[in-house]
């Protein structure tokens, strides 16, 4: 007999949801934002203080256990902040230092460090690879095949050049993959489990993404009017809107089922679904805006540049779809 699961948010984590939520409208909102946007300077977005009330409210030891000084919870509270931080636009690598908490670095835990990611894939030897927030890091997560370590941010710095990035809050870097000692990686075994729960934790801001887009049409179709009534009253603008919440919800279900789960097929639906959600949603609110929506003063197409970012990193489209697709097979093929 088959049982139902209930995926309702428990009373404590909608209240970790809610916390998160006022917490970034405090200390990150839209002026802060567009500051990061509009102000001079590379790495303007990280806002050292902030990431420091970040580790100290738990946001990096979210997962350690209690014993070692964490809040003891799990990936579907993890993915609940992660997803705020989407909505929120939050810049920095959120799930670079996250993860690192977890292996033990030094001072990623509460915030005092910022640690991005770099992953060589199963490669000892391979393209250059594209590392975000390198020139404000800390260290670096290497993935090296099936092992992960934390390094010294310093030590990619020769190799690293600066490229202009299509998001103006997330400076990126293109670095030549460092060379790799046979034997020498560390936590071997750990690189397959830490690219699932990175990609998941992608997923979870792409789809705060994508409900802050529909939350942002509906919003202007309900303000602004045309002929004499919003344009929210116009069929077509409807259909618009209908659409974009039917995605953002049907990613939402997948997430929160795959975080429950931490099953590989469940992890690549999700970030399949969550990247079409944000990437096809910040297009239609951009539709709903009209003209507006293109000018550089309207926020809809930090949401879309950001989401195009986010959907090639950790697990694209194309990898997804084939571990999709590797787990309808039988296993005798």
């Amino acid at each position: 007999m088959t049982r139902a699961v209930d995926f309702q948010l428990t009373d404590d984590q909608r209240a970790l949801r809610d916390g998160t939520r006022e917490l970034l409208e405090r200390r990150f909102p839209r002026a802060r934002l567009r500051t990061v946007v509009d102000g001079p300077g590379v790495g303007a977005g990280l806002d050292r203080a902030l990431w420091r009330e970040l580790g100290t409210a738990g946001f990096f030891a979210l997962r350690l256990p209690e014993a070692a000084g964490g809040v003891g919870l799990g990936l579907p509270e993890a993915v609940l902040v992660m997803e705020e931080a989407g909505r929120a636009l939050l810049p920095g690598p959120l799930v670079a230092t996250q993860l690192a908490a977890g292996l033990g670095a030094a001072h990623a835990a509460d915030g005092s460090a910022v640690i991005t990611a770099l992953d060589l894939g199963t490669d000892e030897a391979g393209a250059d690879r594209l590392v975000e927030h390198l020139a404000e890091a800390d260290a670096v997560l290497v993935l090296n095949g099936e092992g992960a370590e934390v390094r010294p941010a310093a030590a990619l710095a020769d190799s690293a050049r600066r490229i202009r990035s299509v998001d103006p809050a997330t400076p990126l870097h293109r670095v030549h993959p460092p060379a790799v000692t046979p034997g020498a990686a560390r936590n071997t075994g750990a690189a397959a489990r830490l690219r699932r729960e990175a990609a998941l934790l992608t997923a979870a801001q792409q789809l705060g993404s994508a409900s802050r887009t529909v939350r942002m049409a509906v919003d202007h179709a309900t303000a602004r009017s045309q002929f004499g009534r919003p344009i929210g009253a116009f069929q077509a603008v409807q259909h618009l809107c209908a659409r974009m919440l039917v995605r953002a919800e049907s990613a939402r279900s997948v997430v929160y089922a795959a975080a429950v789960t931490g099953e590989a097929g469940d992890i690549a639906a999700a970030k399949l679904l969550a990247d079409e959600a944000a990437v096809r949603n910040a297009r239609d609110c951009l539709q709903v805006h009209g003209g507006m929506g293109f000018t550089w003063e309207a926020d809809v197409h930090l949401h879309l540049k950001r989401a195009w970012g986010r959907a090639g990193q950790w697990q694209t489209a194309a990898a997804a779809e084939e571990e999709l697709a590797a787990g309808l097979l039988p296993d005798s093929c």
